[in-house]
């Protein structure tokens, strides 16, 4: 694909075909993003792919202990909830997903059912965890620069037509994550993402988020007028 396909097409996959990823593949994808900007080229990332049996141990897991009222143990700070515009932002995806999928308003069952894809990895079939080395932890540069990886391993990953989401349902529990993951101490879980074959027959798939135009996020200064 040209960039500009990849970046212009790209959107999150919430619902993916059940046939697997080759290994290969999936090193060819973590390269590529690997070779997004660090800070001072620390390079802070680490990735823990899962797949098959142990995910499913950890998709059975996040989903108990939610159902069960656990309180989340995310280990990136999660930060206060979002208001204002943002809030708003996050409520309209949320409306574009529940209308292409077909989830009413009142429907409490289906709501839930749609948290619980999340906690799940959207049964992908495939889940990336990355982490950072825990010395690093007090740097915001080390958040800056992990996401700038995550970002480049879903451009990656649908240039080779695979789907991805970044999602944090599935480290809210993080003991389960990192028993059955096998991550190591001297990491910390910072987010996953669900990866696999898109299954274009699964509405939400369709769904294309908004964005705030270039002129409303963008100030430019000591430009000619008119730039």
């Amino acid at each position: 694909m040209e960039f500009d396909d990849v970046i212009l097409g790209r959107r999150s996959i919430r619902g993916y075909k059940p046939d697997p990823v080759p290994p290969d593949l999936i090193k060819e994808i973590l390269g590529l993003a690997m070779r997004a900007p660090s800070s001072m080229n620390t390079q802070p990332w680490n990735f823990y792919v899962i797949t098959g049996a142990p995910l499913d141990r950890i998709r059975q897991g996040n989903t108990e202990r939610n159902l069960a009222g656990v309180p989340h143990s995310r280990e990136f700070r999660i930060g206060q909830a979002f208001a204002g515009v943002h809030r708003e932002r996050q409520i309209g995806v949320a409306k574009q997903l529940f209308s292409a999928m077909g989830i009413a308003r009142d429907d409490k069952q289906q709501r839930q059912d749609w948290v619980l894809r999340g906690f799940r990895q959207f049964d992908a079939p495939v889940c990336v965890i990355i982490t950072y080395d825990r010395e690093l932890a007090s740097s915001d540069d080390t958040a800056f620069d992990c996401g700038a990886v995550a970002t480049a391993l879903v451009n990656a990953a649908w240039s080779r037509g695979l789907g991805a989401v970044i999602n944090s349902q599935g480290i809210m529990q993080s003991p389960v994550v990192r028993e059955h993951a096998g991550i190591a101490d001297d990491q910390v879980i910072m987010k996953s993402i669900a990866l696999g074959w898109p299954d274009h027959s699964f509405p939400a798939n369709a769904v294309i988020s908004e964005r705030k135009s270039v002129d409303e996020a963008t100030t430019f200064v000591g430009f000619a007028s008119g730039a």
